[in-house]
């Protein structure tokens, strides 16, 4: 039999098989069964005319993406990884994978992150042990250990205006390799950059400096819930950069306060759809650290002629 004569609706072709074992391809597959046919079988004859394997059909992979603990959920993070970790100041960062990571002694760790904690509350923790190589980050400025490590010379450093700093997470994870923007130029952030010349949406002519993407092996943020199909709900401002860095990493982990069953949370409530997150677990409920805690005295009753203490103003 040749290879013509075979129906169209067998010559569903995969890649060549590299594995020794006959095991599972890379590459796409044909779905369903096969047709019930009385001539020889296709991956028979076709293996024969075109030395490549044929199947038939593939197993969907599960779609629980649950984990039972951060160490868990961080086993394969190698020493040298780029990892974007969410957070702002200490609001919505991911505790639990940070704790992991100290725990396990990766090293050489490029952070991309807003900032980088305090001397001992979230990233702030390996910075103190050690374990980071560089940070690309906006604000640095709550950190003695970052400052003494960046003047010692023992920590590499790139600083990034914040807007800046958003939407090359943001391009990283559209598959928006670069982007012009007029923030940086004449200062040393535009120095040895390509620049270009542009007209704003008011007419006027904006010099700009060329920003590149940001993307990472992973991605650790928080989230407030999360479904085991990795949807996920963040509250209030602690969802800052962690939404976009979803998007821009190889393997996203979420650790999430609340795990709960597909389906109980609202789908017009989910802010980053499962398909950005690989893998999510709960965490352990860590008490969450203020930065600056600022009070003033409670105001006492309102009165227009008292002084402005009672009103506290």
């Amino acid at each position: 039999m040749d290879k013509l004569s075979l129906p169209l609706r067998h010559l569903v072709r995969t890649a060549p098989n590299p594995r020794p074992d006959n095991g599972p391809l890379d590459g796409p597959q044909p779905c369903g069964p096969r047709p019930i046919d009385t001539r020889p079988a296709p991956e028979q004859t076709m293996a024969r005319l075109t030395g490549r394997r044929w199947e038939s059909r593939i197993a969907p992979p599960s779609m629980d993406k649950t984990f039972p603990n951060a160490l868990a959920a961080l086993h394969d993070v190698k020493d040298g990884a780029t990892i974007m970790a969410g957070g702002f100041g200490l609001c919505g960062n991911p505790q639990d994978c940070i704790a992991a990571l100290h725990s396990m002694g990766v090293r050489n760790l490029t952070i991309i992150s807003n900032n980088c904690g305090t001397d001992t509350q979230g990233l702030g923790i390996l910075l103190a042990a050690g374990q980071v190589r560089k940070m690309i980050s906006s604000y640095v400025g709550e950190n003695k250990t970052f400052e003494r490590l960046y003047l010692s010379g023992e920590l590499e450093v790139e600083l990034c205006p914040q807007g800046t700093l958003a939407e090359r997470i943001r391009c990283g994870g559209a598959g928006i390799p670069a982007f012009f923007t007029p923030t940086g130029f004449g200062t040393v952030r535009g120095e040895g950059r390509e620049t270009r010349r542009f007209v704003d949406r008011f007419g006027r002519e904006r010099d700009c400096i060329l920003e590149y993407a940001l993307y990472a092996d992973f991605a650790i943020i928080k989230a407030h819930r999360g479904d085991r199909f990795g949807n996920l709900v963040f509250r209030k401002t602690a969802r800052n950069f962690n939404a976009i860095m979803a998007t821009a990493a190889r393997v996203t982990i979420a650790e999430v306060e609340e795990l709960v069953e597909p389906g109980q949370i609202d789908p017009d409530a989910v802010h980053t759809p499962g398909i950005y997150v690989h893998r999510i677990f709960q965490g352990s409920g860590r008490p969450k650290p203020i930065e600056q805690r600022t009070v003033r005295p409670r105001p006492g009753p309102l009165r227009g002629d008292g002084p402005t203490e009672s009103r506290g103003e």
